[in-house]
């Protein structure tokens, strides 16, 4: 069975944060869940706002909840506001329904995800494909 390692982990986050430096991006703030959701790594850059680790796992949080990408659950939040609301709520609040969580695959199966904040969404997401990607894993946005 696959494990989503700590070095790993940190090999994503540096990929992703230097993607991030390289397009001059604001500050981002990286956290990388095992498959159970169980947080492996987080870093912040220098200058994020303090809620950025809630942001960026519940990112990662809410594709392996569901198995999908943020761009999913983004669009679900979008034509289906009750099913979020509710998956919210039995959640605990943790789910964060955007692009910039992206599930991290090995050979098809889900070993982890991403989650990026700090910038626009779709910046967030790029960065995060990039880490993955850099990493020797696939990547999936949804």
């Amino acid at each position: 069975m696959s494990t989503l390692t700590l070095a790993k982990a940190n090999e994503i986050i540096e990929a992703t944060l230097a993607k991030g430096i390289e397009l001059e991006l604001k500050p981002l703030s990286v956290a990388v869940l095992d498959s159970g959701g169980h947080l492996v790594a987080f870093q912040r850059s220098d200058g994020s706002s303090f809620m950025r680790y809630e942001i960026a796992a519940g990112k990662a949080y809410g594709c392996l909840a569901l198995g999908v990408g943020g761009r999913w659950l983004n669009a679900q939040a979008q034509s289906r506001p009750h099913f979020l609301e509710n998956l919210s709520a039995v959640s605990g609040g943790r789910i964060v329904a955007v692009p910039g969580g992206v599930l991290v695959k090995q050979d098809g199966r889900i070993i982890g995800a991403v989650g990026v904040t700090g910038d626009t969404s779709d910046n967030d997401e790029a960065c995060a494909l990039h880490g993955i990607e850099a990493a020797g894993f696939e990547a999936d946005a949804g």
